[in-house]
């Protein structure tokens, strides 16, 4: 049973999960960092910073106090960005009660301890608050989702009445929730495909054509699958919503912050002026450098997400890295 919740993070993704959980009627806090922020989505009924155009319902009340936002609340939705989980978890532990539930809706890689967002939690907030854990991942944008758009997505716990349970609150008739146990793929799908995304979009940033892009998606989803199958994954969870499911939305729409990036990349633009524009989160951007190191800890392969990183974090040309990718040692289909 959940009588009251909270959605932290007012970002687009957080406003469009808190506007439908309190169209079902739940009384919900939207916690935003920026008291302004939080302020205005209260007065004008929209977050016109992230989420333009929609009409929040009077149910949700935005607030900038992490008090009084989870303060005796049974569910906590956590959707900030991925480089600042940690922070404000830590500060928001003595608020939360004793076994409150908690979906994590935030998709990345620590950049520094390269751990699954869980995992952050799961240091971040003392045991008894952080034994209900769930994450929500899939091929979701939020503009859409805002909208009613139909929309399928996975609830990850390795408790399954948890994964049942939050099944039932975030179902309606345009988002149809899938449960499952395994979290580490479902995170990891949900992280690795912003890297390759960003290969996509520089690919027709390029201008190279659509055999380019669906050889990047092919053998970008084979790269995840071996990184995540490493840390413990089910492999069918990357080919499930979670993986391929989201790596073909994010790596194909025009709504993709990664994408973009990438595009923008391919087309000339520099790095710097390119994370100017914008106040959204390329979360591919951290992500890369966090796979780049894991993947040279765990002795795995993924020569598309180290170019990614080479271009980002080494400044590479676009045009070196689709060289380097091209002239690697020819090899069978399915050798890992």
């Amino acid at each position: 049973m959940v009588n009251a919740l909270a959605v932290i993070g007012a970002g687009a993704w957080g406003t469009a999960l808190a506007k439908l959980l309190a169209q079902k009627g739940y009384p919900l806090s939207l916690w935003a960092y920026d008291p302004g922020l939080a302020e205005a989505i209260d007065r004008l009924r929209q977050n016109k910073t992230y989420l333009p155009g929609v009409k929040l319902p009077k149910g949700i009340r935005p607030t900038s106090s992490l008090r009084e936002a989870i303060s005796g609340k049974d569910l906590v939705v956590l959707v900030t960005p991925s480089h600042a989980l940690r922070t404000v978890a830590t500060e928001a532990a003595p608020f939360f009660k004793s076994g409150v539930r908690l979906v994590i809706a935030t998709k990345g890689l620590e950049s520094d301890s390269l751990k699954r967002m869980s995992e952050v939690i799961g240091e971040s907030l003392p045991g008894q608050v952080a034994q209900n854990l769930a994450v929500l991942s899939g091929p979701s944008f939020a503009k859409e989702v805002a909208r009613g758009v139909p929309t399928a997505v996975a609830m990850a716990s390795e408790k399954a009445w948890l994964a049942r349970q939050l099944q039932e609150v975030f179902s309606t008739s345009y988002l149809r929730v899938y449960t499952t146990q395994d979290m580490v793929g479902v995170e990891l799908g949900g992280a690795l495909k912003n890297v390759i995304a960003i290969a996509v979009g520089t690919c027709a940033g390029l201008r190279l054509g659509y055999n380019s892009q669906a050889a990047l998606i092919t053998r970008g989803i084979a790269e995840m699958t071996r990184l995540a199958v490493k840390l413990g994954a089910n492999p069918l969870t990357l080919a499930g919503l979670s993986g391929l499911g989201d790596l073909v939305l994010t790596a194909t729409s025009s709504l993709s912050r990664n994408r973009t990036l990438g595009l923008k990349l391919g087309q000339g633009y520099k790095l710097e002026d390119i994370l100017g524009q914008t106040k959204a989160v390329a979360e591919g951007m951290n992500t890369a450098k966090a796979v780049h190191l894991l993947s040279k800890r765990l002795g795995v392969e993924m020569p598309i997400s180290e170019q990614v990183y080479a271009i980002l974090h080494q400044g590479v040309s676009p045009k070196e890295a689709l060289s380097a990718l091209m002239n690697r040692d020819l090899k069978g289909e399915l050798e890992f």
